[in-house]
């Protein structure tokens, strides 16, 4: 039987362990006892149980890891994905009420999942704040790691310089009068002034040497971007919380008072508070748009929008005439004032049965074809005896072709012309379930006019009157007028998020373009009197101008000591690699 050395060792638990090598290999008749040793000794080891304190340490450790960040800022995007496909309940709730009521086998299970209220969620806010905290726990240890480094000195000489990536020498002849100490300190002063930090080491010694290292900028870019980072999920979530967006249609002469009854539609933010409404108010004064009349294959296309309005910051201050233009927003109040729509109002006076006026005013025609072909829907609830509905169109220029069919044929106001279908009943408006105002349900109405019906549809130019059938009333078409449609936005984290976008794209672009490069050089005195220098430069990480680096220190060397050319000048370059030291 082989012999054995009874030694034991401990391990990282603080156990006794006897090595793999103290047991037999095979007894002398060629079983496998050693072996079988090994196994049971494998199989009763145990790994020490963490306790509380280790269990946080290691969970602490996985939560602030770069995979797991990159890992949660994927699990963001993807966790954003439902708010693109489902309605969102702060939007436009009642888009979303509609949808569970059509979608009863699967409509309550995804609001139990939130799916409706993804970036209000339980579950969004949780990845965004775990990925907060987990950047926290990157940046903070690295940066502290960083400032240790750009404090502390350049490492030490190592002792073969020949295998660095990049290796050179020089020999200074005997008769230039330039000492090793003399060499070393010219190399420290050419290093400096190329942007190195530098140490000069045993200057008096036989063979002084310096070590010099440049591109912290590498990691203090790396250290902002991520910071940045941060700050842009600070600034989202600012937004998210405090922020507000909200539309209206202003016509021509309307008045808009930032009041949440004022708007047309409205989307708070999770924290947002109506006594953060600073109460401004902007009238729309003017409104011309410019057609394209010179370009046959652009005739007619819109060239230019221009809004004049009239803005007070607060109901005390001074009127100020200002323009509103497409791209070019106006400030009030905290908020900007973007021109996104614009179309005609026909102002329209409809009277009931009873001859009373049941409704009068501009009502917003939605644009739905070229020319500003516009649908028209009038809703008067207050019609007696019976409520009642107009559907139809809006032409700015009417035409008509052969078949007596209209069309719009040009965006300006030249020929205008109303053409409706009219409806009474019950229009479902006191049941307190919100309609959209540019629809007309009629399932449950009776059509008085229509080109079907023996009472034909109405048509209206400016001025003119129509009497509906069964002494229902009358409508008439008084004129048009032109509106704009404004959205308004809040967001208190708008700017910092820009801000620190912009320091994120100048901290990524700090870190690709800078590189982190270490040089060291010594020099010493030959037995024939010559001084030899020799160098190495080393990076971190990939550095494909390395090799230009080092080709640029060896000439500033020669011009510094003129030896240009000497024949003694060698110059040796290594393709091998070697560990940062």
């Amino acid at each position: 039987m082989s012999e054995s050395v009874k030694a034991k060792k401990k391990n990282a638990a603080g156990t006794d362990a006897v090595e793999a090598a103290d047991l037999p290999e095979r007894n002398a008749d060629g079983s496998d006892e050693g072996k079988s040793k090994v196994k049971q000794a494998k199989a009763e080891a145990a790994l020490p149980a963490l306790g509380f304190k280790d269990m946080l340490r290691w969970s602490w450790t996985q939560l602030t890891s770069m995979r797991t960040a990159l890992f949660l800022l994927l699990l963001l995007a993807v966790g954003a994905v439902p708010g693109s496909l489902f309605p969102q309940r702060a939007a436009n709730p009642v888009t979303v009420t509609e949808w569970i009521k059509n979608n009863p086998a699967t409509g309550p299970f995804l609001d139990a999942l939130q799916m409706f209220d993804v970036y209000s969620s339980a579950w969004f806010s949780a990845i965004y704040i775990l990925l907060f905290i987990s950047l926290i726990g990157c940046v903070t240890p690295r940066a502290i790691a960083h400032y240790k480094a750009m404090k502390s000195q350049p490492p030490r000489t190592p002792k073969r310089l020949s295998r660095l990536p990049e290796y050179g020498t020089l020999a200074l002849p005997a008769d230039a009068g330039i000492p090793a100490s003399k060499a070393i300190n010219d190399a420290a002063g050419l290093l400096k002034k190329r942007g190195y930090r530098v140490e000069v080491r045993d200057v008096d010694g036989a063979l002084p040497n310096l070590g010099a290292e440049r591109g912290f900028l590498k990691e203090v870019g790396n250290l902002v971007f991520h910071t940045a980072l941060i700050g842009v999920l600070v600034s989202v979530a600012i937004g998210g919380l405090f922020g507000y967006s909200g539309q209206r249609i202003l016509v021509e002469g309307d008045t808009f008072v930032n009041t949440l009854v004022g708007y047309d539609q409205f989307t708070p933010g999770t924290n947002f508070q109506s006594s953060s409404l600073q109460p401004y108010s902007i009238q729309l004064d003017k409104f011309e748009a410019t057609f394209d009349r010179e370009t046959k294959s652009k005739f007619g296309q819109p060239i230019d929008y221009t809004a004049e309005v009239t803005t007070k910051e607060t109901p005390d201050s001074p009127a100020e005439k200002q323009v509103l233009k497409v791209n070019d927003p106006i400030s009030l109040g905290g908020t900007s004032l973007y021109l996104t729509g614009n179309g005609y109002a026909p102002v329209v006076t409809v009277r009931d049965g009873e001859g009373n006026i049941a409704f009068q005013g501009p009502v917003t025609a939605k644009v739905q074809g070229d020319n500003y072909y516009s649908s028209v829907v009038i809703k008067v609830p207050d019609g007696k005896p019976e409520q009642l509905g107009f559907v139809g169109f809006f032409l700015p220029t009417a035409f008509v072709t052969d078949e007596g069919i209209s069309f719009s044929g040009d965006p300006e106001l030249i020929n205008p012309q109303l053409s409706l279908n009219s409806f009474y009943g019950d229009l479902g408006l006191d049941k307190g379930v919100p309609q959209n105002v540019f629809e007309l349900d009629v399932k449950n109405l009776k059509q008085l006019n229509g080109r079907d019906l023996e009472a034909g549809g109405i048509t209206l130019a400016p001025g003119t009157t129509a009497t509906l059938p069964e002494g229902k009333g009358s409508i008439t078409f008084d004129g048009v007028k032109k509106y704009v449609g404004i959205d308004i936005h809040h967001n208190p984290g708008q700017l910092y998020a820009l801000l620190f976008g912009l320091l994120a794209v100048a901290g990524l672009v700090t870190s690709l373009y800078i590189n982190r490069r270490r040089v060291w050089v010594r020099t010493g005195t030959h037995e024939d009197g010559r001084t030899m220098v020799e160098y190495g430069l080393l990076a971190r990480g990939e550095d494909h101008r390395l090799a230009g680096e080092a080709a640029a220190l060896r000439e500033l060397l020669a011009r510094e000591w003129r030896i240009s050319g000497d024949p003694d000048t060698t110059d040796t370059v290594s393709s091998s690699t070697s560990k940062d030291q």
